[in-house]
């Protein structure tokens, strides 16, 4: 396999570094090499972040962000229309968006698979709270296969505990079942 690269849209309170951290985590579970980290601006709830996550067969030596991502996770719908979202998507690309409908077309030319799932809907209904990062990494497995839902669900181990893991992964089993996949041609 060669290094995949990955870049994460949300906003402040939604998960998206943490959503990182555990794509990371369930990568490491699988023996790859790791390396993720965030880019904030303004520190504070409801404010636009970016975080990245690269894993690899090999040793990650790249410490800079990533501007050419393989795949783009949209933690937040409302930046979906981010005139910069898509750049530098490699060919074949995929999109990982949490929206209660599928994409109508196309987003990118370079978009080869997205996988849509209401990952909010399902937050609310197992955590209680709109925090649906859990349910975006278990998408994000079923779609690509990069890693597996079992991978996901021992990194989660490493975050939670108790009543809020048990939680999240109910919220990562039902993401992974619930994604819809559309390919681009």
């Amino acid at each position: 396999m060669s290094v995949k690269e990955l870049r994460f849209h949300g906003r402040g309170g939604q998960g998206a570094v943490l959503a990182a951290k555990m794509v990371a985590s369930a990568a490491a579970k699988e023996g790859k090499c790791v390396g993720s980290f965030p880019m904030y601006g303004f520190e504070r709830r409801g404010m636009p972040v970016v975080a990245f996550t690269r894993f690899d067969d090999e040793p990650i030596r790249e410490k800079s962000q990533i501007y050419t991502p393989d795949c783009v996770v949209v933690v937040d719908p409302t930046l979906l229309g981010l005139p910069n979202l898509f750049d530098g998507l490699k060919p074949g690309g995929v999109l990982i968006l949490n929206s209660t409908t599928p994409l109508a077309e196309r987003p990118c030319a370079n978009l080869e698979l997205s996988g849509v799932v209401n990952a909010t809907r399902i937050a609310v209904e197992e955590i209680g709270r709109d925090i649906p990062n859990t349910a975006l990494v278990g998408a994000l497995a079923a779609a690509t296969g990069w890693f597996t839902l079992d991978s996901v669900l021992e990194g989660l181990t490493e975050y939670l505990e108790g009543d809020m893991l048990e939680k999240n992964i109910r919220n990562a089993r039902r993401g992974y079942a619930e994604v819809e996949v559309q390919t681009w041609h």
